[in-house]
């Protein structure tokens, strides 16, 4: 006799794009979002370049604000929506908008705990695997690992949670572009091709580690965010 065992697992639905939420404030703040952070970093990178640890250390501060706000004002926190709900309107008040900041704000921070205490030492690891100096340099390539994290993490972890399957899709480039996932593959993409100065016989000061590193990071990032919001925006990365 025949046994039938049928699957009680549910099929994912398909994933979609991340929408920038639909308010004047985000459709405009998240334009200005990057040429601010690369401003802040811009205007530090004279003292990364003199004396890495303590200016990154200083950059890392505003770079964790500035990335609270463009998540908690421009993005759907996890399991939200782009379209705010509105609530129906009782006798007497005003509505009420669901998405409203008071709401955003404690994700937004609870994102950027995720990303300080999880994200950043497994990048860290990973920067010593691909050569980072394993037995000097360490501050240096935590501080490198944390700015690299904040970038491309904590926006992340915001609209997507900590769901492993999410995440497995995400590794393995399986979710379709927007602006925070093309901000996270400019940033690996970045860091990654920082890394070709390093080895040169340049003999130049922005040489050492981890500056071009964080450089190329940071362009990287916001290269890939306005790419993946404006041009790339729902298309998957496809392998041959």
């Amino acid at each position: 006799m025949a046994t039938v065992i049928s699957s009680q697992t549910k099929p994912r639905p398909p994933a979609h794009p991340i929408d920038i939420l639909n308010s004047d404030t985000a459709r405009l703040y998240t334009h200005i979002h990057p040429i601010l952070v690369l401003s802040i970093y811009a205007f530090q990178f004279p003292s990364i370049v003199a004396d890495p640890v303590p200016a990154l250390i200083k950059t890392l501060i505003p770079l964790a604000a500035l990335q609270i706000a463009y998540v908690a004002i421009c993005l759907p926190p996890t399991g939200g929506t782009a379209t705010p709900v509105i609530d129906k309107k009782k006798p007497g008040e005003k509505k009420k908008v669901e998405g409203s900041l008071a709401k955003t704000i404690v994700p937004a921070f609870l994102s950027l705990i995720t990303a300080t205490i999880l994200s950043t030492p497994l990048l860290t690891a990973t920067l010593v695997l691909f050569g980072a100096p394993l037995t000097t340099h360490h501050a240096h390539t935590l501080l490198a690992g944390a700015h690299i994290s904040f970038l491309s993490t904590l926006p992340l972890v915001y609209v997507h949670g900590v769901d492993g399957a999410t995440w497995r899709e995400i590794i393995a480039l399986l979710r379709p572009v927007d602006e925070v996932y093309g901000g996270m593959i400019g940033t690996v993409v970045g860091a990654w091709l920082g890394a070709i100065p390093i080895p040169l016989d340049w003999d130049r000061e922005w040489q050492k580690w981890p500056v071009t590193i964080v450089s190329g990071a940071y362009v990287g990032w916001a290269v890939g965010k306005l790419l993946g919001g404006l041009v790339f925006k729902g298309k998957k990365i496809m392998f041959e």
